[in-house]
């Protein structure tokens, strides 16, 4: 019975990295749109997502499964709940990378980011796309270095937000207000997609240390 359940928290590890490679595409694809206009692009973001949810909803499905069946405690439990919140999140970045591609189809043949900002967007989208693949590779390798990384690529994405508003604020902004609400929305967009990525880092730090507090503190990090 042991080696059942075993096999079914195995499982769930293996079913978080398959959901992260394939927010990993969305928000890759989804930032190539934007930035080149291709609408068949964002499209197939748009329709990927449901493959995202469905998985989702298989994993949670099994978590509670696993929750009233096998009713786990101390590690196990740990690893259950985790799992349950860490699909959740990823789930939120697949939807930030569809909403993403919905504004690169909305805008199309034009694109949704104005010529002015298009360095800063393209940062963000890198900074997005490097915690993708960061978070990827920490759920299956456990390697706590990298929860540090997601971490500053979550600041680098927080301060290329601040500089879309800096734009839009600070200096003459001739742009339309539709124009304007898509740099708004976007930025957020990017923003909230590093949020989660650090949450899944955040779980992952406290899988392994057993202690939440000590999640994404550097010497923690350091010494897990």
């Amino acid at each position: 019975m042991r080696d059942i359940f075993e096999a079914e928290l195995t499982q769930l590890g293996q079913d978080l990295v398959a959901m992260a490679g394939r927010v990993e595409q969305a928000i890759s694809s989804a930032g190539i749109a934007l930035l080149t206009a291709d609408l068949q692009l964002a499209e197939s973001v748009i329709a990927d997502d449901l493959a995202i949810d469905a998985l989702e909803r298989d994993l949670d499905d099994r978590c509670v499964r696993l929750l009233a069946q096998q009713q786990p405690v101390a590690t196990d439990l740990r690893v259950v709940v985790s799992a349950l919140r860490m699909s959740a999140s990823l789930e939120r970045m697949g939807d930030l990378a569809r909403h993403v591609a919905q504004v690169a189809r909305l805008r199309y043949p034009g694109t949704a980011v104005p010529a002015g900002l298009e360095p800063t967007f393209t940062q963000m989208q890198d900074a997005a796309v490097r915690v993708a693949r960061r978070v990827a590779t920490l759920l299956e390798t456990r390697d706590m270095a990298l929860a540090e990384s997601i971490q500053q690529d979550d600041d680098l994405l927080d301060a290329l937000h601040s500089d879309t508003f800096t734009a839009m604020l600070s200096g003459p902004w001739e742009r339309s207000t539709q124009e304007t609400v898509d740099v708004t929305l976007l930025g957020r967009y990017y923003e909230r997609f590093g949020d989660h990525g650090v949450s899944v880092a955040r779980r992952m730090v406290y899988l392994v240390t057993g202690d939440l507090a000590d999640a994404l503190d550097p010497a923690a990090v350091r010494g897990a």
